[in-house]
């Protein structure tokens, strides 16, 4: 048939050897992270008021922006990219990238923090505010946590407390681009007040929950909540 193309046994032989570097890279990355959390690695034993100090404790100030993730990182077009918000709400939904950009837009500029300890001042965003977001879909009285989903099979868990905060953004911009991909566009969550890994890349779903429940880096000996003034790294 023309037109046609067919995988030989060479290609899929290739295919299968990236798949298995793939995996070697992302569980040597795991392995790390969880030996840090088990020997307690960067851990000061300080704790600091924001109010007085903007570095927290252990921190230092880049003006780059590392890249940090699992080894995979998903080309999600916006035309492809789907938001789901469902569990615990009045009102679920699933946004396109229209729908997303039919909302009231919002700009915020915050700091960062990396539980690898770095800190970058000063980021600006734009996006959705999270309480945009919940005056649509509305949360029920019982539900206390959101967990983030992500296309790459991430999850992360917050506090809904946490999630309304003012300065939390479903964010698609960051100095005035778009999100690029290793840094998790089209959309990620941008919860300042919190450690980095509490913000999930390639954000896919949110899901309202009535009571906390771990996320891959917290069943793994992560702290369920992420304070950097309290320096809640590790479980």
């Amino acid at each position: 048939m023309i037109g046609r193309r067919t995988t030989g046994a060479a290609e899929q032989t290739t295919m299968s050897n990236d798949d298995a570097i793939t995996g070697k890279i992302k569980q040597k990355l795991v392995e790390t992270k969880q030996k840090w959390a088990a020997e307690g690695r960067l851990l000061t034993g300080a704790t600091a008021d924001p109010a007085k100090q903007r570095l927290p404790p252990g921190q230092r100030e880049v003006t780059n922006w590392p890249v940090l993730d699992l080894g995979v990182q998903p080309d999600v077009s916006t035309e492809q990219w789907k938001l789901t918000v469902d569990g615990m709400v009045e009102n679920p939904i699933t946004w396109s990238w229209a729908d997303f950009m039919a909302q009231p837009q919002a700009r915020r500029r915050t700091d960062i923090h990396c539980v690898t300890a770095w800190s970058r001042f000063d980021n600006t965003w734009d996006g959705i505010a999270t309480q945009q977001l919940l005056a649509v879909v509305k949360p029920k009285p019982e539900a206390k946590f959101v967990v983030q989903h992500s296309y790459d099979g991430y999850t992360t868990n917050v506090p809904l407390a946490m999630f309304a905060d003012e300065d939390t953004l479903l964010a698609r911009s960051w100095e005035s681009k778009p999100i690029s991909r290793e840094h998790g566009g089209p959309v990620r969550l941008v919860l300042p007040k919190l450690y980095l890994w509490k913000s999930a890349k390639w954000l896919r779903r949110l899901e309202f929950i009535n009571r906390d429940r771990p996320g891959y880096w917290e069943e793994r000996g992560y702290h369920h909540l992420g304070d950097p003034w309290l320096e809640q790294r590790y479980s």
